[in-house]
């Protein structure tokens, strides 16, 4: 099945995520050394059908390139000469860091192990491509159809209630929509 690759690239570890085959999801695959990141990409594309590259692209808070930027440039032309059919999409890679870091920590991971940058890295290239395919998909990752939602949660998603409350109008016309 066709798979989606996203890129953490570094200038010594590369953080290296992969879709489902859906192309909903995002999961850390792996980190490897940036001078071998090609022949592992290469390894990899044997084995599965890889039919895009999604680089993080470094950008300062004001939107313009970072220092990091030529280091990422260079990659990217490697890679494109590397695998001259597969497209390669740039995806802004602000905060990934700050949130591979909250993400371990929501998860239970301990301290000593988040210290590990190479896990901060993979996990840095998962919040990556699932950025770009959340893009891709419209801003949607899944959608759970209204019946199985718990009916608190429905309205707080909609702005409307799902079943007659008593209140008058069920439609939530006329009321404030909360939006996330």
């Amino acid at each position: 099945m066709d798979r989606i690759i996203g890129i953490d690239y570094g200038k010594k570890r590369t953080g290296v995520a992969v879709s489902d085959p859906l192309r909903i999801f995002a999961s850390a695959l792996d980190t490897v050394q940036s001078a071998k990141i090609i022949e592992y990409l290469k390894t990899y594309c044997e084995k599965e059908t890889v039919v895009t590259f999604v680089v993080g692209w470094p950008v300062n808070m004001d939107g313009t390139p970072s220092e990091a930027a030529a280091d990422v440039r260079s990659f990217v032309a490697r890679l494109t000469k590397a695998f001259p059919g597969i497209p390669v999409e740039m995806e802004d890679e602000r905060f990934t860091s700050v949130l591979a870091h909250r993400a371990m920590i929501d998860g239970g991971m301990k301290a000593s192990d988040r210290r590990d940058k190479s896990s901060v890295d993979r996990i840095s290239a998962a919040i990556i491509l699932q950025g770009w395919l959340d893009r891709m998909n419209g801003g949607i990752n899944f959608a759970v159809p209204n019946q199985f939602v718990p009916g608190s949660l429905s309205d707080k998603l909609t702005g409307k209630h799902g079943r007659k409350s008593g209140r008058g109008d069920s439609s939530g016309a006329g009321k404030k929509k909360n939006k996330f």
